[in-house]
């Protein structure tokens, strides 16, 4: 198939941490001591949604678990808490830390700073932050993706399937990781028909407001969106995507998911049915191919970029309808071709 699988780059994923690598919330889960003493397992702290957001939070536990049963190691991931600062973070990443797992990784730009100052404080401890590449240090793995692949895809697919013209894109939280979601989207949607337009909104300023984490606030600015014509409505909103969801869903129009698969999540399956596909990264790769160059003694420090290329990034494949729309799907493979190949250049910002 077009599209390569999140756990088929497994492997390619490590071969480069090898080479290149390149508030204190509850505990969700505790697994049993790992089978060395000197180090429990993999551990996470999770971005605002925490887990069962079907989508970032969920992929990384999937990746944290995968690692746990395939090296018979303990896991550990813990909750963030409503309006915690950075030293909340930093508390919760020393811990992990002192409580002997490896490694101990941040889920979300938020964790830059506490990523930051507790490596430097633990330095034979591998750290890992999603999406951040600010972080550098020799046992720090910057976990970052070109999220403007995937979703210049999705902007290929929403331009070949909107009905009226005019599609939707709703973000989280107005700041520069969710602007490369809009304007890769945007990008793709105009390559492929000029005369679609595209409406946005941003949820709010700043993450602690919300954006990610507030289904009833994507479900408002969805259903805005659809006043205005769109019949196609890309979300990069985390939590917060599910009322975008719902609201498609309600109108009985497309929606397109992000980060995850979300037409196979359990928690939308009555809404399926209406979720066209989703521009996803492979955050559980992430997360389980750098415990595995921990276990391997591979990790170094550095920035670790997955794309369509490396099948890091991709559009879901899930839904059956999606499949069969030929001329989509001739329209896809053309623009992933370009990509790969350099040919086309999709853009980081608005």
């Amino acid at each position: 198939m077009r599209r390569v699988s999140r756990i088929a780059v497994a492997g390619a994923a490590t071969a480069a941490l090898a080479v290149s690598v390149s508030a204190c919330g509850g505990t969700s889960s505790d697994a049993a001591a790992s089978k060395d003493d000197k180090n429990k397992g993999v551990a996470i702290a999770y971005d605002v949604g925490g887990a069962g957001d079907q989508s970032f939070n969920d992929a990384a536990t999937e990746g944290m678990k995968k690692a746990a049963k395939e090296f018979k190691t303990g896991e550990k991931a813990v909750e963030p808490v409503d309006g915690e600062s950075d030293a909340d973070k930093t508390q919760r990443l020393t811990q992990l830390a002192k409580q002997g797992y490896n490694p101990v990784i941040g889920v979300g730009y938020a964790y830059a700073p506490a990523i930051k100052e507790v490596s430097a404080k633990f330095p034979k401890v591998t750290f890992g932050i999603v999406d951040d590449e600010t972080v550098k240090a020799d046992n720090v793995s910057d976990l970052v993706f070109s999220e403007q692949e995937a979703s210049y895809l999705a902007g290929v697919a929403a331009a070949k399937t909107t009905k009226s013209k005019t599609v939707g894109f709703v973000g989280g939280v107005d700041v520069p990781l969710i602007h490369k979601f809009e304007a890769g989207y945007a990008q793709g949607v105009k390559d492929t028909d000029p005369k679609v337009k595209v409406v946005k909104q941003y949820l709010t300023e700043k993450a602690e407001d919300g954006g990610f984490t507030s289904p009833d606030k994507g479900k408002t600015a969805a259903q805005g969106q659809i006043e205005k014509g769109a019949d196609v409505v890309y979300h990069a909103a985390g939590l917060s995507g599910q009322g975008v969801i719902e609201a498609a869903a309600a109108k009985k129009i497309w929606a397109i998911g992000v980060d995850s698969d979300q037409y196979k999540q359990d928690a939308l399956a009555k809404y399926k049915k209406y979720i066209l596909t989703s521009a996803t990264k492979d955050v559980a790769a992430s997360v389980y191919n750098l415990a595995k160059a921990v276990e391997d003694g591979t990790a170094k420090g550095g920035v670790v970029r997955a794309d369509l290329k490396s099948g890091g990034v991709a559009l879901a494949e899930s839904n059956p309808d999606f499949m069969k729309m030929k001329d989509v799907q001739a329209a896809l493979e053309k623009a992933e071709a370009g990509i790969k190949g350099g040919k086309i250049k999709v853009k980081t910002k608005p």
